[in-house]
């Protein structure tokens, strides 16, 4: 791994085995199908690696990825994101004709849109619903709402209605165990009663969408969820640290030393690769160490370092799904030893 050209994108192929065996544990027995969240790897290889391991589909964030991932062979994919530019459209029930895609929506609108974009190729397009459950971004806020877009999608005929649409991405990171076990059974019970009100009214929901790493261990194993949409299992990141899980830390950023002090050591990596959206990186050897960033540096404040320039130092990301989108690659280890590469190929695939 030394010889590796710094900054280098790395994993530990055998924690992030580890880490895929705990979750289909954790999977095991409940009504849950994993649905992976390709964001936070953007790397086909590692898709086909997820499926391999018992992955019903693939989950993304745009249009891009989905595409990307069609292009890659993965046969069922869902965007758990709305997708409305007209511009887009075409290409989306295009995409539809090459796998089984799966889009949320929130609006009617955008539903006869859909409508009339899979009109012009034929075939079916699946929808989910998404619904509030208090993040406070997209989705609808009330079960009248819900049921008016189910109904108005079972009315197209090029549209199929999946289901419910329900992420509580605010729970990802709370730190409050208490809180976030007590918000998840709130959640799961709303949930329900979304399903039930639905099924009252004549209309069935097949799937119920959603999940995140940083409560995985605490659903239920009686959910009332069907897909889930965990991403950051595969990898961990510092932001996820505070929550104690049972996964391992799987990814991490392998740079060089390039000049040390008494007081210091500096190494070849800054902001452009060291994301700091949600927790900022460190660095194990120096795990306390105060650090200072600037764009292609960054200064690990500690005496009695013992370090050289030219020696090698690895770094845990503040955040693995973003850190990943600055690499065109990353390099799998296995006990050490460097054993292949996988290119990220929807690195930059924002649209």
């Amino acid at each position: 791994m030394n010889t590796l050209l710094t900054p280098a994108l790395v994993i530990d192929r055998e924690a992030m085995e580890r880490n895929i065996a705990k979750m289909n544990g954790i999977l095991e027995g409940t009504s849950m199908k994993l649905y992976p969240h390709y964001k936070s790897h953007k790397c086909p290889a590692i898709a086909h690696l997820q499926l391999a391991r018992g992955a019903a589909g693939i989950t993304c964030a745009k249009l891009g990825e989905a595409l990307d991932l069609a292009e890659a062979g993965i046969p069922n994919i869902v965007i758990a994101n709305q997708v409305v530019q007209k511009e887009k459209l075409p290409v989306l029930a295009a995409l539809a004709g090459r796998c089984r895609l799966t889009v949320c929506v929130d609006h009617a609108r955008n539903v006869l849109d859909l409508e009339a974009a899979m009109a012009e190729v034929g075939g079916k397009l699946h929808l989910l619903v998404e619904y509030d459950v208090g993040m406070g971004r997209c989705g609808v806020s009330t079960q009248e709402e819900f049921l008016a877009l189910a109904q108005l999608i079972g009315q197209q005929p090029h549209l199929v209605f999946e289901g419910i649409q329900a992420y509580a991405g605010q729970l990802s990171h709370e730190e409050n165990g208490e809180k976030r076990f007590a918000d998840v059974q709130r959640i799961e019970a709303e949930v329900a009663g979304l399903k039930a009100f639905c099924a009252e009214n004549g209309v069935t929901v097949r799937e119920v969408c959603g999940g995140s790493t940083g409560f995985a261990h605490e659903k239920p194993k009686s959910t009332v969820y069907t897909q889930v949409q965990f991403g950051s299992y595969l990898f961990l990141d510092r932001s996820f640290q505070p929550l104690e899980l049972q996964f391992e830390q799987a990814l991490f950023v392998q740079t060089t030393v390039l000049s040390v002090k008494a007081d210091r050591v500096v190494v070849d990596c800054g902001v452009k690769t060291m994301t700091m959206d949600q927790y900022p990186p460190y660095f194990p050897a120096f795990p306390g160490a105060q650090l200072s960033f600037s764009e292609e540096h960054t200064t690990i404040l500690v005496s009695d370092h013992g370090l050289q320039p030219g020696d090698k130092l690895l770094y845990v990301p503040g955040h693995c799904c973003t850190t990943i989108n600055t690499f065109d690659k990353v390099y799998v280890s296995e006990k050490g030893v460097v054993t292949d590469c996988w290119d990220i190929t929807s690195r930059g695939k924002a649209q």
